[in-house]
């Protein structure tokens, strides 16, 4: 039986390309550091040497990675307790079941924000999904001198560009978090509250802005102004907390706006813990429709956030234009106020 000719190795790339094994190397990881003349010749090599030992191979002849990048700026304990991020995560992985791509989710918080950088700018994905984002995060930034597809949950910090280049002021998907806050606002009004108060999500995220500013201008056409204003920050703990504070203060409230049902119902048990009577004495709303707002006692009034449908209409997105579709536009779905126990008698 004739011997089998072995299969072409990393130094047989190396030697027919003319450059060093360790350039062959970065090259298949993605071709950080490799310039465009070292690349074009690695890549004559691999076809000529038939070179397809793994993904890694076919995906450079490709100039893929079959890789899309879901980015979570959130510390690791609220990523996998709070429920927004894994019904986000999972409607991104079962739109992703029936393709060639792979997920891989990052946290980028503290030192993992600069590991997250050298990873995209590496050219290890194919495109980037950003599912939470703040301010500070500069991840729009990031983002456009990576130049890959990109989609984010949420309307991100970033300025359009005059200059016809890449940008992602218009890659997002979201809820119209003003007009549901506004819902929010002008349901509290008709239910007869004239002395409202609110708990807003975290500032540095446009959702906690824009609900903030709607429930204002529902107010402001009422002739009202909040009783008090508390800053949260989305976590169950926050809203307490800030539930707790306002009972502390003295302010009289009839009314509460409580920017995530999670807040919400943390608010809730404050208030029952207080004797305060939900909704004879506060009428109280929440926002997102999760999954919580059906079971507290009494169940919440609050503003539907289709998490699941923003997450996988922006996974179509993205796909699409790593096969070559132009750019879509923002995506912005009306929510829906949906009125339970919280606000009316049973």
């Amino acid at each position: 039986m004739a011997a089998r000719n072995p299969a072409p190795t990393l130094d047989d790339v190396a030697r027919v390309a003319g450059v060093s094994r360790a350039t062959v190397s970065r090259a298949v990881r993605g071709g950080h550091r490799v310039s465009p003349q070292a690349q074009q010749a690695i890549e004559a090599a691999i076809q000529q040497l038939d070179y397809v030992p793994n993904q890694a191979a076919r995906s450079l002849a490709l100039r893929r990675s079959n890789t899309i990048a879901v980015i979570v700026s959130e510390p690791h304990r609220r990523v996998f307790h709070d429920p927004f991020f894994s019904i986000s995560v999972a409607a991104v992985a079962e739109r992703l079941e029936d393709t060639d791509q792979h997920m891989a989710l990052y946290l980028s918080y503290g030192s993992f924000r600069r590991k997250l950088e050298e990873y995209l700018v590496g050219g290890h994905v194919d495109a980037v999904l950003v599912v939470s984002h703040h301010d500070e995060d500069r991840l729009p930034t990031l983002l456009e001198r990576v130049g890959r597809p990109c989609m984010f949950l949420g309307r991100p910090a970033a300025e359009p560009r005059t200059d016809g280049g890449f940008s992602v002021a218009e890659r997002f998907v979201d809820v119209d978090n003003v007009a549901g806050g506004r819902a929010a606002g002008e349901h509290l009004v008709a239910q007869g509250c004239r002395r409202i108060a609110t708990i807003s999500g975290h500032m540095d995220i446009a959702s906690a802005r824009e609900r903030h500013r709607g429930f204002h201008e529902a107010l402001a056409d009422a002739g009202l102004e909040p009783v008090a204003v508390r800053h949260g920050n989305y976590e169950p703990e926050s809203g307490r907390t800030n539930a707790l504070e306002l009972l502390r203060s003295g302010v009289e409230f009839d009314g509460l706006f409580v920017a995530s049902d999670h807040m919400a119902a943390a608010a809730l048990s404050v208030l029952n813990e207080h004797d305060v009577q939900v909704p004879r004495d506060v009428k109280l709303v929440g926002f997102d429709d999760a999954e919580i707002s059906r079971v507290t006692s009494p169940a919440l009034t609050t503003v539907t956030n289709p998490w699941r449908d923003l997450a996988t209409a922006a996974t179509e997105r993205i796909l699409a234009e790593i096969d070559g579709a132009p750019p879509a536009g923002p995506l912005i779905l009306q929510p829906e106020l949906i009125v339970r126990g919280s606000t009316r008698p049973a």
